[in-house]
C-alpha cells in the first residue's frame, strides 16, 4: 500500500503511473504503455492493484468505431499521496495558538477538531457490533494514512495497530495531537481504549487496546 508522499522522481512503476496521471489528468492503457515502456498486460495489472487501493478511477469512452475504451484518472484519495502544504499550515496554526493562548488554547483547538471529526464519522459505526466498530475505526485511520490493522484477542479484547504515523513531523512538536486519538476511538467504538505502544517513545508502532465491555 502506498502511504508516503510522491515526489518528482518515483522509484517504482506504480508510483510513476500515479505521477503520470497527476501530470496528464486522464490516460488510456495504451498511453501508459508508451510512457512507462511496459506491456499492456503489466499496465493493467498495476491499474487493477491501484484501483483496489482506491487510488484510480476509470470512465468508459465510446468510439465512433470499434469497442469503447477506458480512461483512467486519480481518485480524490490519491491526491493525499502528493506533497501538500497542509502539514505546514497545521503546524503554523498550532504554533500561533500556543503563542497566544498556551497549552490550554492548543488543547481547546484539538478538542474542537476531534468533536467535528466525531460528528462526521459516527454514521459509519452506527448499528454495528463491537467487532465491526473496531474494524471500521481501523479502516478510518488507514484512510488517513496510518497503515492500521486490528486483531481480536483470546480474552475478548481487541488490539488496533498503527504501523505508520501520518503526522509524525507535526506530533514531534505537538504531541498533544496524539492525546486525541484514544479519545476519538473510544467515542466511535463505545468502550475504553488505552494506548499500549507509542512511536514517539521509540516503539516500532502505535498500539491501542480496546477493552471489551465489563
Amino acid at each position: 500500500m502506498l502511504t508516503q508522499p510522491l515526489g518528482d522522481a518515483p522509484e517504482k512503476t506504480q508510483e510513476a503511473l500515479l505521477l503520470y496521471l497527476k501530470r496528464k489528468g486522464e490516460l488510456t492503457v495504451g498511453e501508459l504503455c508508451d510512457l512507462l515502456s511496459i506491456t499492456s498486460m503489466a499496465v493493467r495489472r498495476h491499474i487493477t492493484h491501484l484501483q483496489k487501493e482506491g487510488l484510480i478511477e476509470s470512465r468508459m469512452v465510446r468510439q465512433s468505431r470499434g469497442r469503447p475504451t477506458y480512461r483512467y484518472k486519480l481518485s480524490s484519495k490519491a491526491e493525499g499521496l502528493f506533497p501538500s502544504a497542509s502539514a505546514n499550515l497545521a503546524e503554523d496554526l498550532l504554533e500561533a495558538v500556543y503563542e497566544s493562548r498556551g497549552q490550554e488554547g492548543v488543547m481547546e483547538l484539538l478538542a474542537m477538531r476531534n468533536k467535528k471529526r466525531l460528528e462526521r464519522l459516527l454514521e459509519r459505526v452506527k448499528g454495528k457490533s463491537l467487532k465491526e466498530r473496531v474494524a471500521e475505526v481501523s479502516r478510518i485511520f488507514s484512510e488517513d494514512g496510518y497503515m492500521t490493522e486490528w486483531e481480536e484477542l483470546p480474552d475478548g479484547n481487541f488490539l488496533i495497530y498503527q504501523r505508520h504515523c501520518a503526522v509524525h513531523n507535526l506530533v514531534s512538536k505537538f504531541s498533544q495531537v496524539c492525546s486525541m486519538e484514544p479519545s476519538l476511538m473510544e467515542s466511535l467504538i463505545g468502550v475504553k481504549v488505552t494506548r499500549e505502544k507509542y512511536i514517539l517513545r521509540e516503539d516500532p508502532l502505535c498500539a491501542y487496546l480496546v477493552h471489551k465491555p465489563e
